[in-house]
């Protein structure tokens, strides 16, 4: 009879898991540029299209875990789940918790908002302004640009309950979320649950769709001329 642990089973796969990192390292850039070095403010802001972008495409076409079917319930399991949220234990959950898919979803349209706004934004001069400025009056484009920093005030507030969440289940329900977003395997107590990943192909297409918007938006939403 062996006394081996149990070995830790693949739950987030690598898409889903650079994607999370490269949203936390590219608003972290977006914020610390902000007003302040505008050309990498605007990159870091394409490149955020281009990760949210491919991120709705991996809720619908990605792994089973980052699939927006397999997490998101509706409020009655949500409520149902909250009244759990005492006890020392997490359980056996298999991805997102129906709490963290409402975290999960809140950020995604925050983050989608917040980018929007800020390619209509323009400053009080009209020098720096977002590439889609051209397409609404200069009062709409401020309009946007204060939105656009009063969303990030919004934005900010939700990292920072998404942040105290993964504390909490660490101390408090002893579940490490961080390691598991990181090496995208976790030990579960009962049976390893059998997941379905993506194919490399729908990884590829997901690629393509994000850069090309990413792209276009970058241009305007102006095609090339051949």
């Amino acid at each position: 009879m062996s006394d081996a642990p149990p070995a830790a089973t693949k739950l987030w796969d690598l898409p889903t898991r650079i994607t999370h990192w490269a949203l936390v390292v590219l608003i972290l850039v977006s914020w610390l540029t902000g007003g302040e070095n505008m050309q990498v403010h605007r990159w870091s802001g394409y490149g955020v299209i281009g990760l949210l972008v491919f991120r709705l495409y991996w809720g619908f076409f990605g792994g089973e875990t980052a699939r927006f079917s397999h997490f998101v319930k509706g409020p009655g399991a949500t409520v149902g789940y909250l009244k759990t949220m005492g006890k020392r234990t997490a359980g056996d959950l298999v991805g997102h918790s129906p709490v963290g898919a409402v975290s999960v979803v809140l950020l995604l349209l925050v983050m989608l908002v917040q980018v929007s706004l800020g390619l209509f934004a323009s400053d009080i001069d009209g020098i720096e302004s977002g590439p889609l400025s051209h397409l609404v009056d200069f009062d709409t484009s401020r309009l946007a640009s204060d939105w656009h920093e009063l969303t990030f005030r919004v934005l900010q507030a939700l990292v920072v309950l998404h942040v105290a969440a993964i504390a909490f289940y660490a101390l408090w329900k002893r579940q490490n979320l961080l390691t598991a977003m990181i090496t995208g395997k976790r030990v579960f107590s009962g049976p390893a649950p059998s997941l379905k990943f993506a194919s490399v192909w729908s990884l590829l297409v997901g690629v393509v769709i994000a850069v090309a918007a990413a792209w276009l938006i970058a241009r305007g939403l102006k095609l090339p001329k051949f």
